[in-house]
């Protein structure tokens, strides 16, 4: 995976809403997101990751409680000159280990981009294994009563094997 050397990943603020409420709104055509109000990013500003390079917000993605177990990533977007360079892996790495902290088991994603998110270590699950998330926004993303994301979910336990050589990565998702 391509590395951009000059990225900073931090916690967002209030004071980033405008821009990651702009980076969500430019990645609305071809149904790539949910819309959010901007008040809803204020309010959730600091469950937020941005990517910065050069003191601008390139990227966003929100680390979303959907259960006690369960977290999700949402609002996951990259400004399209920044593209390319692993940005969005980035700030999906950093919601897992942000995860893994908050100690949830699972970390899950309503996707239009599957195949991008089993590069991360997702595996494509039924809808119903995040019924938290289909009853929360299915009235965004369902037309004629079917879901047109697909859902992905990867397991946060780390195996012993992995911890010795710190490679979260190599561990499989189980379920």
């Amino acid at each position: 995976m391509i590395r951009h050397p000059r990225i900073v990943l931090r916690s967002g603020t209030p004071g980033d809403a405008q821009r990651i409420h702009a980076l969500i709104e430019d990645n609305l055509d071809g149904g790539r997101l949910l819309p959010r109000e901007l008040g809803e990013v204020v309010s959730h500003s600091s469950r937020f990751v941005v990517a910065v390079h050069r003191r601008k917000i390139v990227g966003c993605a929100e680390l979303a409680p959907l259960s006690h177990n369960v977290a999700e990533v949402r609002s996951l977007a990259v400004d399209r000159r920044a593209r390319g360079k692993g940005i969005g892996a980035m700030l999906v790495e950093e919601l897992q280990r942000r995860a893994r902290l908050e100690e949830y088991s699972q970390l899950g994603a309503f996707t239009h981009a599957p195949g991008y998110f089993a590069k991360l270590g997702f595996l494509a699950v039924p809808h119903a294994w995040l019924p938290e998330e289909v009853s929360r926004n299915s009235a965004g993303c369902c037309r004629g009563g079917t879901c047109v994301r697909i859902a992905v979910v990867m397991s946060l336990e780390v195996t012993s094997t992995a911890m010795e050589h710190q490679d979260p990565v190599s561990t499989s998702p189980h379920i």
